[in-house]
C-alpha cells in the first residue's frame, strides 16, 4: 500500500474545508494544511481532524503549494484547493489505486460548480488537471494564477475515473472578486515575463476568449450562468492586458 500525503493550501475557507478534509478520509495518510493567517473559523475546523496545520505568509499560489509540498512525509503528494471535494467515484479509484502507484502522476476532471449549477461546457469541464503525483518528479510551475505541477520529460501520467468536484464561486459577485484579484496577480507575472502588449491586445484577447469559450466551448449549453462565466472571463482577459499596460506605463509592478 503506498503511502499518500494530502496538502491543502487556505484562506477563510471556512464554508467548504471541513468537506474537502471529509473526502480524504481513507486516501490521504496524513493530511497537512498551510494557511495564509485565515481570520475565521478555519483554523478551528482544521484542527479537528487530525491534520498537520501550519500558517504560512502567501507569496503567491505557486509558492505555496511547493512549500506545502516540502513539508510532506511521503513522496506521492495528493493536492488540492480549500473549495476542492473527491467525488464518491474519484475516491474509489484512488482507494483502488494506492493497492500500488505505478505511474508518476494522476490527471483529475475536474468538474467546476457555478452559483449552485454544475457547468458542462463554457470550458470549465473537464478542466483536467494533474493533482496526484510523485514529488521528486516536478514542481509547480508557470504562472502563479495558473500555475501547474510541471513533470520531468518521460514522466508517465494516468487519467482517473471519478471528478473532482469544485465549487469556486457561490455568486456573480465572487467570480467578479476573483477576477479582480487574479488579473492583478496575472498582470505582475506578465509584467515580470516581460510579456510584449499592444493597444490593441486587451480587445482582441476579450473578443477570442468569449467566442472561444461561449460558441466553440458551447458555453451557450449552459443558459444563463453559461453566458455570465464566459463575458466574464472574456472580461477577465481585458482587464489583465490593461492592468499590464498600466503596469508598463508607471514603469512597476503591483
Amino acid at each position: 500500500m503506498t503511502r499518500i500525503s494530502a496538502v491543502i493550501i487556505t484562506m477563510n475557507e471556512e464554508l467548504l474545508i471541513e468537506k474537502c478534509l471529509q473526502s480524504l478520509d481513507g486516501v490521504a495518510d496524513e493530511i497537512i494544511v498551510v494557511d495564509s493567517y485565515s481570520t475565521d473559523s478555519t483554523e478551528a475546523i482544521c484542527r479537528k481532524y487530525n491534520v498537520r496545520f501550519y500558517q504560512h505568509s502567501f507569496t503567491g499560489f505557486m509558492d505555496q503549494k511547493n512549500y506545502s509540498v516540502s513539508l510532506a512525509s511521503n513522496k506521492y503528494i495528493l493536492s488540492l484547493d480549500a473549495d476542492e471535494i473527491l467525488s464518491d467515484e474519484l475516491r474509489e479509484s484512488l482507494l483502488k489505486e494506492k493497492i500500488d502507484l505505478k505511474f508518476d502522476g494522476y490527471l483529475f476532471n475536474r468538474y467546476n460548480n457555478y452559483c449552485g449549477q454544475w457547468i458542462k461546457h463554457s470550458g470549465w469541464y473537464p478542466d483536467r488537471q494533474l493533482r496526484l503525483f510523485n514529488s521528486g518528479k516536478g514542481s509547480w510551475g508557470a504562472m502563479n494564477v495558473h500555475e501547474t505541477f510541471r513533470m520531468v520529460p518521460g514522466s508517465r501520467i494516468k487519467k482517473m475515473k471519478g471528478d473532482l468536484l469544485h465549487f469556486p464561486c457561490n455568486s456573480h459577485k465572487d467570480l467578479s472578486e476573483k477576477i479582480e484579484n487574479y488579473s492583478d496577480i496575472a498582470a505582475n507575472e506578465l509584467f515580470k515575463l516581460n510579456k510584449k502588449v499592444w493597444p490593441m491586445t486587451p480587445f482582441v484577447h476579450l473578443i477570442w476568449r468569449f467566442i472561444r469559450t461561449y460558441i466553440i466551448q458551447q458555453g451557450y449549453r449552459d443558459g444563463r450562468n453559461g453566458y455570465m462565466i464566459c463575458s466574464k472571463g472574456a472580461y477577465s482577459s481585458y482587464l489583465k492586458y490593461t492592468k499590464l499596460r498600466r503596469l508598463y506605463k508607471s514603469g512597476r509592478s503591483i
